[in-house]
């Protein structure tokens, strides 16, 4: 039944970024939000991949979406949110061109690689089948800028709330959604010695903890301490 998991996530998936659409839609200067859609966007087409796989099986179109969504863009879209939120605008753009242009390239070396589907195989997703296994080389840089800016984004977050002994609420949600980030990573990394049922748990219970932040966040009335949030804020 652990394969049958990212039906759920997804679904959590759409209903999350329903929320952020409407939110970006309503403060359509603030690029934080429209990133953050765009994260929770290919989060959710990443379990859906996996739901195609646990319903009709192994196909190498879908493994090769599942890979370019999944562990190549992964957190860095929720990751680029961050980078607006918390830096200034040239920043951002500036990563944010990066950012499209090492995924686009590492889309196409996926996408061409050829696949050789080893004697043994069991039928997982993993990047072990690829032709070219040095695409694989991409995934962990771009992780590891997920993982800088999402999960330690949230972490520098909740300290600033908590020494300036500001609002108890987007101090929890910040912390929230810091596990939230942490654990599609661990799971991904069980991926990668071929234990990827491990990711579609900690997929699920990591979207769970993000929409829980986001939700607690949203609920709460005080100011932000983070400059482009509350240019948003009083903007409205």
């Amino acid at each position: 039944m652990v394969n049958y998991i990212p039906i759920v996530t997804t679904i959590l998936a759409v209903i999350f970024l329903r929320h952020l659409a409407l939110h970006a839609k309503a403060k359509p200067h603030a690029k934080y939000l429209f990133w953050w859609a765009i994260g929770i966007a290919t989060y959710g087409l990443g379990t859906l991949t996996e739901s195609i796989h646990a319903i009709f099986g192994w196909q190498e179109a879908n493994f090769k979406i599942w890979y370019i969504v999944g562990a190549l863009l992964g957190g860095a879209p929720l990751a680029q949110g961050t980078v607006y939120l918390l830096t200034n605008k040239k920043f951002g753009d500036i990563t944010s061109l990066i950012l499209v242009v090492v995924v686009a390239i590492a889309s196409v070396f996926v996408l061409l690689s050829p696949v050789a589907l080893p004697m043994d195989f069991d039928g997982r997703l993993s990047g072990k089948v690829f032709g070219w296994q040095w695409v694989r080389a991409f995934s962990p840089f771009l992780n590891t800028y997920a993982f800088l800016f999402l999960f330690g984004g949230a972490i520098y977050s909740a300290v600033k709330y908590a020494r300036m002994g500001r609002s108890n609420k987007r101090f929890l949600g910040n912390v929230y959604i810091a596990i939230g980030a942490l654990l599609p990573g661990i799971g991904g990394s069980f991926t990668r010695f071929g234990y990827v049922e491990v990711l579609y748990v900690t997929e699920l219970a990591g979207l769970l903890f993000m929409y829980w932040g986001y939700q607690v966040m949203r609920k709460d009335s005080e100011v932000s301490v983070h400059a482009e949030q509350l240019a948003v804020q009083e903007s409205v």
